[in-house]
């Protein structure tokens, strides 16, 4: 039974995250104290009774996690520090500041956030990653806590994550809506609506609870009913008010986002009861144990193929991914319901307890990858290159969390064939190369890819490997070496007049135009760009001095941002430096440019003009041509230019 002391010491509490959170943001002059405010009692419960934390050590593997996916809220999730005397009343104080690590929305720049929020959606989802660890991996009895905004609950990734908790049973998840109304502009879709939120909750397949998240001892009811349930995940749907305790803020509209100035903050301090400096001892976690062992590492064994064999490269990196699993315990797989054409179904038959099926949700699939890696683990999770491109912005935000995840996006570009340009990744590897800190990676054989998923595993960041549906020739041994940030030249001389430079499918057209110009007398380098981001610098100058500047870069993508952007960038250099010091460069870029149909592998790349023909005929239009007569020009022994054909 609660008793009144409790309920003092709550409200107190309670209290002081909501003066903390104006004290913070007047002092910032921006920020979210209002959104903070709504669910201070829902958070000085939480706190003080429910959450087993060791903030002395955030990777104890038995720690509760708590994910605010409403970021904004941040002031709030500080002040919770400072109340469980993890930072100083100084540093709250430093929030939004440069050089402070309490910035405007939580990232792991704190030791005690797990992930980066603020775009809105995605710590459910994320949290669902959280708990499969836990339940299924781990095995550890820890919860996994997630505050959701009610304006966020519009997002489908939202849905998607109500959807696979209930599917996986994850009853170590509690989700806690604060329903305060107001949104940005206005009222939510819903308003106080509670019983709607909770209908849909349940026809999920969740247990609802309905509260008033200002009635701390409902609060206090709820919570302890979440933690005793054992056969679904738990939300708790608390009704509050924006600005809760402070007449000229409660549920007004037009506060949004919006700091106090100096006179407003006093008056609304001196009306929550003044300020208070309380500190409260966590809980710790009830148990010390470690988390469960999956499975006993064996010596990494490798996929050999033959060469001249022809071995699709989705192919190898199914091979390759099922030997890592044998070698790397800690590696795990998602897929998204196309797992018998990305391959990643032999893991999930070898390794059942480590595969989790996300099903046509690509949102929720790169959302439980990086809460998988919180705990890490080695998610590698796949599906159609096209496909990624609904996940962009969990993608983006995984970069800001300083995530660890591997995702491969197979069937790209025009070659996948007949199914048309629904289905075919165009934007891949430019959506990848733009994000914060990451690998692009595009091997063109069997051997390759094996060697670079291997590398994937213990590469830091997003890590993005495009594979190819078609079945391609074997061109390289199984010893050779393929390090990150490397190429490899597969054709050389003395007599280069041109430098080819391909990735992927398009090397091996690459080669057939080498043998075709050969053959007529003009001989040409050929770089295997396989490392598109980080790019090998040293060799694309060296060829391009060797080459007189004559450059063609072929890629199976759009013109904008892949593989050609990559290499134009290698010479570009940075702040204004450039350290190519070689012939003016005559770079043709040939890539996709109209909207592909369907057809046949080859008919479509020679529609795109990507093939063998287009690569001789650019060729043959740079070295039997005066400068500035066939491609654009511009003055300076080291300006680069660029065709498009």
């Amino acid at each position: 039974m609660t008793t009144q002391e409790q309920l003092n010491q709550w409200y107190e509490l309670a209290q002081q995250l909501r003066i903390d959170s104006i004290r913070a943001t007047t002092v910032a002059g921006s920020g979210h104290p209002t959104s903070s405010m709504s669910p201070a009692d829902l958070m000085a419960v939480l706190l003080s009774n429910y959450l087993h934390y060791d903030f002395d050590n955030p990777h104890n593997s038995n720690n509760d996690r708590f994910v605010i996916s409403k970021g904004h809220a941040a002031p709030l999730l500080y002040s919770m520090y400072k109340a469980a005397g993890a930072i100083t009343d100084e540093e709250l104080l430093s929030l939004r500041k440069i050089g402070s690590r309490l910035e405007g929305h939580p990232t792991p720049v704190v030791p005690w956030v797990d992930v980066a929020t603020g775009s809105l959606g995605q710590g459910l989802p994320v949290g669902v990653g959280l708990a499969l660890a836990g339940k299924y991996l781990d095995q550890l009895p820890y919860n996994v806590w997630v505050l959701l905004g009610d304006s966020e609950t519009a997002e489908g990734s939202v849905w998607e994550a109500f959807d696979h908790a209930a599917h996986y049973t994850l009853d170590n998840l509690i989700a806690i809506i604060d329903v305060n109304r107001l949104g940005q502009r206005g009222q939510t879709e819903l308003g106080w609506n509670t019983q709607a939120y909770a209908n849909r909750a349940r026809a999920f397949g969740w247990q609802a609870i309905e509260i008033d998240g200002h009635d701390l001892i409902e609060i206090d009811q709820a919570l302890s009913a979440a933690v005793s349930i054992n056969d679904r995940p738990t939300v708790i749907i608390a009704r509050t008010k924006k600005g809760k305790g402070v007449a000229s803020l409660e549920d007004l509209g037009g506060w949004h986002g919006k700091a106090l100035k100096s006179d407003a903050e006093k008056q609304a301090i001196a009306e929550l009861g003044g300020e208070r400096h309380i500190t409260i001892q966590v809980r710790q976690p009830e148990t010390q144990a470690q988390p469960a062992t999956i499975a006993t590492a064996q010596p990494l064994q490798l996929p050999n193929y033959e060469k001249g064999a022809e071995i699709a490269t989705r192919r190898a990196y199914g091979d390759a991914l099922k030997a890592l699993g044998a070698a790397q315990p800690q590696v795990v797989a998602l897929d998204a319901e196309v797992s018998n054409s990305t391959y990643a179904e032999d893991f999930a038959e070898a390794y059942p307890e480590r595969y989790f099926e996300m099903y046509i949700a690509e949102q929720q699939m790169v959302a439980a990858a990086v809460g998988l890696q919180v705990r890490d683990y080695k998610p590698f999770a796949s599906s159609f290159a096209a496909f990624l491109t609904r996940a962009y912005d969990f993608i983006r935000m995984a970069a800001v969390s300083r995530a660890n995840i591997k995702l491969v996006g197979s069937h790209a570009g025009v070659s996948i064939g007949e199914d048309g340009a629904s289905q075919m990744g165009l934007e891949d590897l430019a959506a990848f190369r733009a994000v914060w800190s990451s690998t692009v990676l595009y091997p063109s054989d069997a051997n390759q890819t094996a060697k670079l998923v291997e590398q994937m595993s213990d590469r830091n960041g997003i890590v993005y490997l495009r594979t190819t549906r078609a079945s391609t020739p074997v061109i390289y041994g199984a010893d050779e070496a393929f390090p990150i940030g490397g190429s490899k030249v597969l054709r050389i001389s003395g007599q280069d007049e041109a430098t080819v430079i391909g990735a992927g499918i398009t090397l091996h057209e690459a080669l057939k135009a080498y043998d075709r110009l050969k053959n007529e007398g003009i001989t040409v380098r050929v770089i295997d760009a396989y490392s598109v981001k980080p790019i090998d610098v040293q060799t694309l100058h060296q060829a391009a001095h060797d080459t007189e500047g004559n450059l063609v870069v072929v890629e199976d993508h759009w013109p904008e941002g892949g593989l050609g952007a990559a290499v134009l960038d290698a010479f570009a250099g940075t702040d204004g430096i450039s350290s190519y010091d070689g012939p003016q460069l005559q770079v043709i870029k040939l890539a996709v440019r109209d909207l592909p149909g369907s057809g046949t592998p080859e008919q479509l790349l020679h529609a795109a003009k990507i093939d063998a023909d287009a690569i001789v005929a650019a060729v043959k239009a740079q070295v039997r041509q005066p400068v500035g007569s066939g491609a654009i020009t511009s003055g300076g022994r080291n300006a680069i230019t660029s065709s498009a054909q």
